[in-house]
């Protein structure tokens, strides 16, 4: 598995020959890419789905299928872009490489604010990306990518996750609030932890790809 970071949580996943998208937000630059197969949107908020990013990417891929859930069709469909539902707990195979849908909602911000629709989703039986939770999918996780710092959550919760989850290695997501000089503690900590667990942690830079 070939994982390119273009930002924040929008990821290119490459397994065999099917090129996945997750979460082109406004929190990166409109990735150039071409032959995606599929793009998974985890929830609303627009750090995860920027519709003029996403129309300037379905330009390139007028064939690409868009799979989420009840929240976001609703925003694409007053855009008059067409996507696909997938459930929690269903289950897509794209030329042999599986992809299934896990959770329902967005981990609490605050209890004054609604809790919007999220969901995770697992590709290929080994890489799990939970969006905007820390949603245990209860599989067995080869790669797993760990939110690092949000309104939602503290590093301890990330690293606490991850130690449930139990992956052989994790990288750092949904960290584009955060200047590149000033994300030290979202590496140190996690890795010096992590690793006393035996989960190896791996950065990926920004507009570079790692293969696993």
């Amino acid at each position: 598995m070939k994982i390119t970071k273009f930002g924040h949580c929008c990821l290119l996943i490459e397994e065999k020959d099917v090129r996945i998208l997750t979460d082109p937000g406004s929190w990166n630059e409109t990735p150039n890419v071409e032959n995606l197969d599929v793009i998974l949107l985890s929830h609303e908020h627009a750090d995860h789905i920027h519709i003029e990013s996403l129309k300037t990417i379905l330009k390139s891929n007028e064939k690409t299928v868009i799979y989420t859930h009840e929240e976001v069709k609703k925003l694409l469909d007053a855009e008059n872009i067409s996507c696909v539902l997938i459930r929690d707990g269903e289950e897509v195979i794209i030329k042999g490489v599986n992809i299934a849908s896990f959770g329902t909602k967005h981990a609490c911000i605050h209890n004054d604010i609604a809790i919007v629709q999220n969901t995770g989703f697992y590709i290929a039986n080994k890489f799990f990306y939970p969006g905007d939770s820390f949603y245990n999918p209860k599989k067995d996780i080869e790669i797993l990518a760990l939110p690092v710092i949000a309104p939602w959550m503290k590093i301890e919760e990330a690293i606490e996750y991850a130690k449930v989850i139990k992956p052989k290695i994790v990288f750092p997501v949904h960290d584009g609030m955060l200047k590149e000089d000033r994300r030290a503690f979202t590496r140190i900590i996690p890795k010096n932890l992590l690793e006393k667990e035996g989960i190896k942690f791996v950065d990926i830079i920004e507009g570079t790809f790692v293969e696993f």
